[in-house]
């Protein structure tokens, strides 16, 4: 155990002090900050509100296009389409929309002309303003009044609620935590595991190995790697953790509230009352979630699963020879699964209860991820005990399993050199007894 332990810490410490560490662990927080205060300085420092010239044969339309911090229509009845189209830019404006006289039973021949392509958010404003009023006008025909259809309009909103205590539930909060967290767990055996991977395969080809074998057991030393970058990668996200918190408190200080706000509503059409009591609602539902359990089974699960597979991509890892190509066919087999786990899991985070999400939960090879996106939905409601505990029971055998199998693999294929291994004679090392 003593000799685990100085690996371990070999392992730890020489990657820590890398540079590629540092600027990892410092870029991905900025990167996260980026993408909240580009998006918020990209909608605030536009060219300011485009000004609309509307051409109206029908005389069905003007005052009837209300302005807004995007877009302000101006109505020139005197004016002529064809003529307009070679002065409008030097009148102001940054398009011509055309409306001609129309059947309001077959509406067409509506024409928006401009130098440039008009951007998307610009073609569905007008769409929808040109239908809302052929709507209401069909309605008035019909002698129906617009403002009395409005207000008997239904908004109603079923409370879905969950389990004895019957807390708040909402599938979209429940989706993003599972989707977030399997996801996590994604990038993490794929990076780390190929970081193991890497790492053995390093040592083995440039003949470490056999210095560091001379003194510790070859699964010793396939141990203390394993732990070691894990002990690197827990750091990593405990420092993202801190780094996004922190940068979040400050995030007022780069952007002022006002273009926050200005951002907000050029985004969204919703009202501020409404925008208010949709943040509150998703606060109210970010309660019903099971942060208590969510937070240990992530835990559980993101070091079973990095354990389950590091110590298969370690075995892999002891395959390599001086052809570095032969790598990547090796490690195929490992890295389908993962694969497949992130597929079942974006199954899973639609249809939790579903037969695929169930099973894809509780096998080792993608439980890691499925499980995670499974969790948010409710335990036990959701995700009933005995298939937690089962799930967690595999994982733990699992991973007991990959690593006598990776071990058997390891200690013959570090000191292997100068012949192409398949996983043919691989499998031979396991089965035979030595």
């Amino acid at each position: 155990m003593k000799k685990i332990s100085l690996i371990i810490k070999r392992e730890f410490f020489t990657r820590i002090r890398k540079k590629s560490f540092l600027v990892t662990t410092l870029l991905v927080p900025l990167a996260f900050m980026a993408m909240i205060i580009v998006p918020i300085l990209l909608s605030t420092s536009g060219n300011g509100k485009k000004r609309i010239a509307v051409i109206d044969q029908s005389g069905l339309f003007e005052n009837k296009f209300a302005d807004n911090q995007e877009v302000y229509f101006k109505f020139l009845p005197d004016q002529s389409f064809d003529s307009l189209k070679n002065k409008y830019e030097s009148m102001g404006y940054q398009g011509i929309l055309y409306i001609p006289k129309f059947d309001i039973e077959r509406p067409n021949g509506f024409e928006f002309y401009s130098n440039g392509q008009a951007n998307m958010q610009l073609e569905h404003e007008i769409n929808k303003r040109i239908n809302e009023v052929i709507e209401n006008k069909r309605l008035e025909e019909q002698g129906l009044d617009p403002a009395k259809l409005k207000e008997i309009r239904s908004e109603a909103e079923v409370n879905f609620r969950s389990g004895k205590d019957e807390k708040k539930g909402n599938s979209a909060v429940a989706y993003a935590v599972g989707f977030g967290s399997g996801f996590i767990i994604y990038i993490v055996l794929l990076i780390f595991g190929t970081t193991v991977m890497r790492g053995v395969m390093e040592e083995k080809v440039s003949r470490i190995a056999e210095v560091m074998i001379s003194s510790v057991k070859p699964f010793e030393l396939m141990m203390g790697k394993i732990v070691g970058i894990a002990a690197v990668g827990l750091l990593q996200f405990l420092i993202w953790g801190i780094l996004i918190t922190a940068l979040n408190l400050v995030l007022p200080l780069f952007v002022s509230p006002e273009s926050m706000q200005a951002a907000s509503q050029g985004a969204s059409t919703l009202s501020q009352a409404e925008t208010a009591q949709m943040v509150h609602k998703v606060q109210d539902v970010m309660g019903s979630i099971q942060w208590n359990l969510l937070i240990p089974c992530f835990i559980v699960y993101f070091l079973g699963g990095y354990l389950f597979y590091s110590s298969l991509f370690a075995a892999i890892g002891s395959l390599a020879n001086e052809d570095l190509n032969d790598i990547q066919q090796l490690s195929i087999p490992i890295t389908v699964p993962i694969i497949i786990g992130i597929m079942i899991m974006m199954k899973a985070v639609q249809d939790p209860e579903s037969p695929l999400a169930v099973w894809g939960s509780i096998v080792p090879f993608t439980s890691p991820m499925v499980m995670m996106a499974r969790i948010p939905y409710g335990v036990p409601g959701t995700v009933p005990y005995w298939q937690l505990g089962l799930s967690m029971v595999l994982l733990i055998g699992g991973f007991i399993a990959s690593t006598w199998v990776a071990g058997r693999i390891y200690r013959t294929g570090i000191l292997l050199y100068g012949k192409k291994i398949t996983l043919k004679e691989a499998f031979k090392w396991v089965v035979k007894n030595n």
